[in-house]
């Protein structure tokens, strides 16, 4: 483990440094939001797109893969769901609660770490988990939460749902990318070059900012964000590895890199969703901080256990 945790350090400590500049106030709210904004629109968009450009679909796409992580996704989805709902929680906030059991940071943390440290051949597996992250449970809570404040179902959500996923940027640099991958032309050097050299800013700048915008973030319901923290760090992995290597057959080091991007922290995004929703906001943030501080052991360990495995 110790050879891998020497490896996943370099990523936690950027993420280290980012937070400490927020804490000391050195790298400010706005400056965390300029950067978060500049790496989600254009630096990582350049790595996903360059990422998709160099694979075809059908080395990205497989059903089998799909359904092991969908279906293990799901069972600890559900499982967040009722255990919220049991201790008395609005809808809105299991719904809330759910999504931080199972949606981690792969697109900041998960594409840059995953590729570099388990291969080039990651970048399909992760990039599925990533499609199945934003267009599944992403447009979950959307209706979940939408339907239940309006008390019914209408075209207007899902043509709200339709236009969100075609204004993500990172699922449109996949989509286009895989287009472009499918004319088998090679892309022309100085767009490779371009692409390249931007999208390298993605790795060090998504670090940076993930630290920075955890400087900000207050504790609330410690205990059930512990809870959540525990769910997404374990249990989402265990489900998944069970799904992918005993219930479905997915190939050994597709399976592995699935694992891996399982076991990841807490979403950034999930933040997101709650403070636009007005949705428990303080308690994802504790989510978050806390998972993502406890990951440096969780995914670590999980990355040793798939290579020993593969």
């Amino acid at each position: 483990m110790l050879p891998i945790l020497l490896k996943t350090l370099p990523f936690f400590a950027l993420i280290g440094l980012g937070y400490l500049a927020g804490r000391t106030r050195f790298f400010g709210a706005e400056a965390t939001a300029a950067l978060t904004k500049f790496v989600f629109y254009f630096a990582l968009s350049a790595m996903l797109f360059g990422f998709a450009a160099n694979l075809s679909l059908g080395e990205i796409f497989n059903w089998t893969f799909v359904f092991a992580y969908l279906s293990a996704s799901v069972v600890v989805y559900l499982l967040a769901t009722g255990i919220a709902l049991w201790r008395g929680v609005s809808v809105e906030e299991a719904a809330v609660e759910a999504q931080c059991a199972v949606i981690g940071n792969v697109g900041f943390l998960g594409v840059p770490m995953l590729v570099l440290l388990l291969g080039a051949a990651a970048a399909g597996p992760v990039l599925l988990v990533l499609a199945v992250d934003l267009i599944v449970f992403s447009s979950v809570i959307t209706l979940v939460i939408t339907a239940r404040r309006e008390g019914r179902m209408s075209l207007g959500i899902f043509r709200v749902l339709g236009l969100g996923l075609l204004k993500n940027p990172m699922i449109v640099s996949i989509v286009l990318g895989l287009a472009w991958g499918a004319t088998g032309w090679a892309l022309p050097v100085p767009v490779n070059e371009f692409m390249t050299t931007l999208g390298a800013a993605a790795t060090p700048g998504a670090l940076f900012a993930i630290g920075a915008s955890l400087a900000g973030r207050s504790a609330e319901r410690v205990q059930v964000a512990v809870w959540l923290a525990g769910a997404k760090l374990v249990l989402h992995p265990a489900a998944v590895a069970v799904a992918a290597l005993v219930i479905f057959p997915v190939e050994r080091y597709a399976a592995g890199v699935m694992i891996a991007a399982a076991a990841l922290p807490v979403a950034g995004n999930v933040y997101i969703l709650a403070a636009h929703f007005g949705v428990a906001p303080q308690r994802v943030s504790t989510a978050i901080l806390l998972s993502t501080a406890a990951s440096v052991l969780t995914v670590t360990a999980v990355i040793a256990l798939v290579n020993g495995g593969a």
